[in-house]
């Protein structure tokens, strides 16, 4: 599977100066900003007891609003970042970039005070993931870059499956709701799995000084093919044997491919064991829901929780770390206070997974979770937050 490699130019002189032009300049600057916010405000809101909106009441809403929104925020802004290094077109940015961020904006303020059916929220949900689609399929269409051409049509599939929740939530589609939310995450899976497949070996090279590890075509189809019909299989109620065979296939190539990668030196790199981590624990998450497919029900909590905090959250922080320090002109240096971020990332993880293990678990463990996750992101926006509004450090665009 071919490599995604984000040009990181070297430091040359210092600007650094805060302003909207800066904050619009490229997709990861308002949506990583905005989605540690949110993240953190809404897992402590959650936590303290907020119930949702009407048209989104409980489990619904935090669900909805941690895949649809913390994640697709974050797998957006990437997105969006990347396709400029892929295509070699100029990035989304300005007003366009400012009209895309206000739909997500949008879809927020909605789904916290929607009443009655949330057809709001599921307009400006859908609706930004669609333009955000077509957004990446422009540059790769006018470069004729086929390698990526799966990656807007992997979109389009997760907003629709925004969409189907969001009527399934509110009775208007017969399917159960909890089975939609559930093909959402597993569909950040697959983006997990092509991003990590390509990024990671390109990260991995620069920061070791190690020859770049290319994975078999057919491999990395694989690795990709199995969450995509994992997440078919919920979905549709396809015979679940199919489904806990494709959770632990996936789980099986992922590691395997992940593992093709490993350096003596990554355990020294915290820009790259995250990202080994959060890559890993994505591929647990999907054994874990094979294994409940297959007969063992009350792991498939666990398995979800696996995928959102250990996947989404651990690996989501790695990525927005580095862009923040590479995209905008600084030595790949991590601060000292994204370390125990990291950490505290990993913390969620296990304490939520052990909330979500089956039986009784200590009534600590939830709220312990929602405030590692929370604190995590918060010491991202205090040290990193500051670089996204402001002008490159090098001068140059971007």
């Amino acid at each position: 599977m071919a490599t995604i490699a984000l040009a990181e130019p070297q430091v040359r002189q210092a600007a650094d100066r805060p302003g909207w032009q800066a904050f619009l300049a490229m997709a990861f600057r308002p949506f990583y900003l905005a989605a540690a916010l949110f993240g953190a405000s809404a897992v402590i809101a959650w936590v303290a007891g907020f119930g949702g909106s009407a048209a989104l009441p409980g489990a619904l809403w935090h669900g909805h609003e941690m895949i649809w929104g913390y994640a697709g925020a974050v797998i957006v802004g990437f997105l969006l970042t990347a396709v400029a290094t892929w295509t070699g077109q100029p990035p989304l940015s300005g007003r366009p970039l400012a009209g895309l961020f206000s739909l997500w904006m949008a879809a927020r303020l909605a789904a916290v005070g929607e009443v009655g059916a949330p057809w709001l929220t599921g307009l400006c949900s859908v609706g930004f993931f669609l333009a955000a689609a077509a957004a990446l399929a422009v540059p790769i269409w006018r470069s004729r870059n086929r390698r990526n051409s799966l990656v807007p049509l992997l979109l389009i599939a997760f907003g629709l499956a925004d969409g189907g929740f969001l009527l399934a939530a509110h009775g208007a589609l017969a399917i159960d709701s909890q089975r939609l939310l559930m093909t959402g995450l597993v569909l950040v899976a697959a983006f997990i799995t092509v991003i990590g497949l390509r990024v990671i070996p390109f990260f991995a090279h620069r920061a070791l000084q190690t020859p770049q590890i290319t994975h078999p075509r057919w491999a990395g189809w694989a690795a990709l093919a199995a969450p995509l019909v994992l997440a078919a299989c919920v979905a549709t109620r396809t015979t679940e044997s199919i489904g806990a065979v494709a959770g632990l296939v996936g789980m099986l190539f992922n590691l395997v491919l992940l593992g093709r990668n490993l350096r003596r030196g990554v355990l020294r790199q915290p820009l790259l064991w995250v990202l080994f981590a959060g890559y890993a624990l994505t591929a647990l998450g999907l054994g874990l829901a094979g294994l409940a497919l297959a007969g063992r029900p009350a792991l498939l909590s666990a398995a979800i929780h696996l995928v959102a905090v250990g996947g989404i959250g651990v690996l989501t922080l790695g990525m927005m770390s580095r862009t923040a320090l590479g995209h905008t002109g600084r030595p790949l240096r991590l601060p000292p206070p994204m370390v125990p971020a990291f950490l505290a990332m990993l913390l969620a993880a296990v304490l939520r997974v052990a909330a979500a293990w089956p039986g009784d678990a200590h009534p600590m463990l939830l709220p312990a979770a929602g405030g590692a996750f929370a604190t995590a992101l918060l010491l991202f926006v205090l040290r990193c937050g500051r670089w996204l509004i402001c002008s490159r450090a090098d001068g140059l665009p971007g």
